[in-house]
């Protein structure tokens, strides 16, 4: 019940996330739902009854649920093509982090209440965030701020001690303008992304789905491991920090369409490979169990950029979001997956093996975004894969430019 409620409330949570971080900006977004995760979280501690704890876990999730793709998508937003993939990469890596420490301070202190306090109180420093992180250039650029984004493009410049002309500044400027009065979107650009790239948006929705759907089914059947259920969990955390490294290696080698499916067809073989097994072969079954954990991660984290590259800026969280609350149906079965076995004992690893491959070779129809800038405008979103000059669509590498280390 208590994981239902949780997904529940990220149901509702993320598109109401995606729509503040398009609307208020990315910093504020999450400053504002790590704030009002905390208070609740620490809330929660001192429950009452088991009716309260169920209430508080769902505003917990509800407001909080959108910090995950809003940090990831304003990494993205805040450095060039070619730091993309290292920049998430370590951004997201902490995640697995996060949950390698949850599984020490669970073992170390066994009170639900306790750990609830130990665990949300020291989220009270994002307040921070609302003065101290800078806000997506991109964002401020497509909705006209045009002051607040060279300031910060300035403020780059200088803490990595590179050369930023003037001149730079206004020809970036007036290039987002003209690019923006040009557009021929109407005021409700939400309408224009599902009309002009609704297939883009059901497929990635279906990705969605199957990720975490393998994901959370594959993390759920960590009771197959042998042990201590708190090390199974740390040990299962720490497989996916390779897993979040792997598109550094991959991604700008053979593309975002061909890591994403390779990486979901291997995870999907891994499953089939379980079957296989059976119970006679334990290691063999126990390695299969955490490549696929490791390819799938890593094909997380491949759709995690896929997501944010397709989409122009104006509404890149609010789709990103719309995925991602797509994806709690896949979260929602992931719970139901373990009494399927009770009447087919392979039944769970065949869903995931059928779910992975279908959904892999299915990707397969995106677009490529290795190296393309990031769009700004529904039109250049549903460009995406169709061959320019040289020269269009560089305009904006000012803005990474800025914010490379030398």
């Amino acid at each position: 019940m208590v994981g239902t409620i949780n997904n529940l409330g990220q149901f509702f949570g993320i598109p109401i996330g995606g729509f503040v971080a398009d609307r208020y900006g990315r910093s504020f977004s999450i400053a504002l739902g790590g704030i009002l995760g905390a208070v609740l979280g620490v809330i929660r501690s001192f429950s009452p009854s088991y009716g309260w704890f169920l209430v508080f876990e769902f505003l917990d999730n509800m407001t909080s649920s959108t910090l995950y793709s809003t940090c990831f998508v304003i990494g993205i937003e805040l450095v060039g093509p070619k730091r993309r993939v290292l920049a998430c990469s370590v951004i997201t890596v902490f995640y697995a982090v996060g949950e390698v420490l949850l599984a020490m301070a669970a073992k170390a202190f066994p009170d639900w209440r306790i750990l609830l306090r130990i665990t949300y109180l020291p989220s009270l420093i994002l307040l921070a965030y609302f003065w101290i992180l800078p806000e997506s250039v991109r964002w401020l650029l497509s909705q006209g701020k045009e002051e607040r984004a060279k300031n910060i493009l300035r403020r780059a410049a200088h803490v990595n001690k590179r050369e930023l002309p003037e001149g730079m500044l206004d020809k970036l400027v007036l290039a987002n303008r003209d690019k923006l009065e040009q557009s021929a979107e109407s005021r409700f650009p939400i309408r224009e992304a599902f009309k002009n790239f609704k297939w883009r948006i059901a497929n990635c929705s279906f990705c969605w789905i199957v990720h975490v759907l393998v994901y959370y089914g594959l993390s759920l059947n960590v009771v197959l491991l042998d042990g201590d259920k708190y090390n199974n969990f740390a040990y299962v955390a720490l497989v996916e920090i390779p897993g979040f490294f792997m598109p550094l290696l991959i991604m700008d080698r053979i593309g975002r369409r061909y890591s994403l499916c390779g990486l979901m067809l291997a995870s999907g073989l891994c499953c089939v490979g379980t079957i296989f097994a059976g119970g006679d072969q334990p290691l063999l079954q126990l390695v299969l169990f955490l490549v696929g954990k490791l390819t799938i991660t890593a094909s997380f984290q491949v759709l995690y950029f896929f997501a944010s590259e397709i989409y122009p800026t104006n509404l890149r969280n609010s789709l990103l979001s719309f995925c991602s609350m797509m994806g709690r149906f896949g979260s929602m079965l992931a719970p139901q997956t373990p009494l399927l076995a009770k009447y087919y004992a392979s039944a769970p690893a065949m869903l995931f093996a059928g779910a992975a491959i279908v959904s892999g070779l299915l990707t397969l129809f995106f677009p490529e975004t290795t190296n393309v800038v990031l769009p700004t405008t529904v039109q250049e979103a549903d460009a995406i894969g169709i061959k320019k000059k040289p020269s269009q669509g560089k305009e904006l590498d000012l803005v990474g430019a800025a914010s490379q280390t030398q």
